[in-house]
């Protein structure tokens, strides 16, 4: 009776001491999907707003096009949450089909990276917390998942920064950002 007692004032204290943890990881994810939701909502706006004959835009040779940079956050968030947070095996970038801009249309590339959105979302609203601090190599640098998370969000804005670049090169008034903070 006195192992029960104790096993149970262990497990209490654990819980007790680990809950403010864990509520923070979960908070971290809750905070994250807001802003992931917000950041495929501006990006759904800006790729509507360039017109399908100026998706091929470059600004300069050595640039991606605008369909180019779209389709390429959608082959990053691929790649960071199912290869990196979860570990399936990368696609090629070489072969791949789904993720490459070949001959789709505007409206197939916004889907495909919608698509790719739910995805992600899904997986990260299924993410287990306690793997948030899970250390693993990125570009030859030690990074957790938490950061890789926050480095996805960097490269999204990073290419749709310049996505807004190429709206106004074309004469567009880009989407305003102030109701996606």
């Amino acid at each position: 009776m006195k192992r029960v007692l104790t096993l149970n004032v262990l497990l209490l204290f654990l819980c007790w001491a680990l809950s403010p943890l864990m509520a923070q990881q979960d908070s971290f994810i809750h905070d994250y999907l807001e802003r992931l939701e917000n950041s495929r909502k501006y990006l759904m706006l800006v790729a509507e707003t360039l017109p399908e004959d100026n998706y091929f835009f470059k600004a300069t040779p050595e640039s991606l096009s605008f369909a180019e940079h779209l389709m390429h956050i959608a082959w990053a968030m691929d790649w960071h949450s199912q290869s990196l947070l979860c570990g399936r095996e990368a696609r090629d970038w070489e072969t791949d089909t789904e993720l490459r801009v070949r001959s789709k249309s505007k409206e197939e590339m916004i889907a495909t990276v919608d698509k790719t959105f739910d995805k992600t979302i899904r997986l990260i609203k299924q993410f287990n917390v306690s793997k948030l601090d899970t250390k693993l190599d990125y570009f030859g640098l030690t990074r957790t998942k938490r950061q890789i998370m926050l480095l996805l969000a960097d490269h999204i804005s990073h290419h749709r920064g310049q996505m807004l670049v190429y709206l106004r090169i074309n004469g567009h008034t880009p989407p305003r950002y102030v109701l996606f903070q």
